[in-house]
């Protein structure tokens, strides 16, 4: 007897890979989903962004090993509305922005898992190093045993109403081995992908060069100056800095 539907999300790593599989052994009814958040349809040489055509390939491959149907869903327009014009927003008015809390407080856990229950889901399932436990009180964030893997932090914005439906099977496992190891135990394609770091929507991490190319305006160059007002060096750009940066400044 199934333990119960879930629609799992699938970036085509090797997280939401063996989640897929894990939940599928564990005799749950599982349904895999990738979200569509950017046009972008190939990735140059050190500029990796999020929806390329490999990753879809790569979830739907996963989706495939584990012997589930596999759908994608359109959120771009989303996406660009509640995470991408914030993120260039925040910025230009000297702020640092976290854009992953705004993807998982609007996206993956708002659409997706609205989407989910459109399904007939139960649960959404996600890769997430993070835990979530129930008690009389309600239901708790905790952080993922792997503390250099712990994501709970990009996911405070969760409301009790979507704790109690959300599930982070790896929240109580290390990356390396252990996850990496199941992933060689499945035979999964992509049990030694590399992991994405930063930004997923910036190619190559630059920011400026994003925010610089959106908007259509260069970040002028210009004085730095201490709290008297004295000049003591000059900046590129205020939007390479953020609030208490100390380092990179050219100023001792």
């Amino acid at each position: 007897m199934s333990r119960g539907r879930v629609l799992v999300a699938m970036s085509g790593g090797v997280d939401s890979s063996v989640v897929a599989s894990l939940l599928v052994e564990q005799g749950y009814e599982c349904v895999g989903a990738t979200m569509r958040l950017a046009t972008n349809e190939d990735d140059r040489p050190g500029e990796r962004t999020c929806c390329s055509t490999d990753d879809v390939a790569d979830a739907r491959q996963a989706c495939w090993d584990a012997g589930i149907r596999h759908h994608v869903f359109d959120y771009t327009e989303a996406f660009e509305r509640d995470v991408i014009d914030p993120f260039v927003a925040a910025y230009e008015a000297g702020l640092t922005p976290n854009p992953c809390v705004a993807c998982n407080r609007h996206l993956k856990f708002g659409a997706l898992l609205d989407r989910a229950r459109e399904l007939g889901c139960g649960f959404l399932a996600t890769g997430h190093y993070a835990r979530v436990e129930h008690d009389g009180r309600g239901y708790h964030l905790l952080k993922g045993v792997d503390a250099g893997k712990d994501q709970s932090y990009f996911l405070f914005g969760l409301t009790q109403q979507r704790l109690a439906h959300v599930l982070f099977p790896l929240g109580g496992l290390h990356k390396d081995p252990e996850v990496r190891a199941i992933a060689e135990r499945l035979g999964l394609t992509s049990a030694h992908k590399r992991d994405s770091e930063g930004i997923c929507f910036v190619p190559g991490g630059n920011h400026l060069r994003f925010i610089e190319q959106r908007t259509g305006r260069v970040a002028p160059a210009g004085d730095i100056l201490d709290t008297d007002g004295n000049v003591i060096g000059r900046h590129e750009g205020a939007l390479r800095y953020t609030l208490g940066q100390r380092k990179g400044l050219g100023v001792a």
